[in-house]
């Protein structure tokens, strides 16, 4: 069942983008996983595939997908960057992404190319305001 807007949890302390995903920066490198909304509209998450570490990306670009039961969907870069680490519990425990969109369920750490890129990116306000207009 699908929650409602309102249910939604958007931590403060996130950057969001219109694709879904989120970022969080800590020291020198930034976390990304994709919003409780995301995960919400998908289903269980039965599978998900993520980059090798070393590999690079510009923002915008895919890095990976999430199968749930219902769909395939792509996972986009929020900013540009190199893969230093990936959730490897995922592999065997995908469904983290449905019970912890934030903590457990995240996908990448990355080495930003340009720091202030996430900056750039939405925050908790401006992204509820894309979810209400969808």
């Amino acid at each position: 069942m699908s929650k409602k807007i309102s249910e939604i949890m958007l931590p403060d302390d996130l950057r969001y983008t219109e694709d879904h995903e989120w970022a969080k920066a800590d020291a020198d490198k930034v976390r990304i996983g994709v919003s409780d909304y995301a995960q919400n509209q998908l289903g269980e998450i039965v599978f998900v595939e993520l980059p090798d570490p070393g590999a690079t990306f510009e923002k915008g670009d895919e890095f990976g997908t999430l199968e749930s039961v219902k769909a395939v969907s792509e996972l986009y870069m929020p900013i540009s960057g190199e893969i230093l680490a990936i959730n490897e519990t995922l592999a065997d425990e995908p469904e983290l992404v449905n019970s912890e969109p934030y903590t457990g369920g995240w996908m990448i750490d990355i080495k930003p190319a340009d720091p202030a890129e996430v900056d750039t990116l939405k925050n908790k306000d401006d992204y509820l305001e894309i979810l209400k207009g969808l």
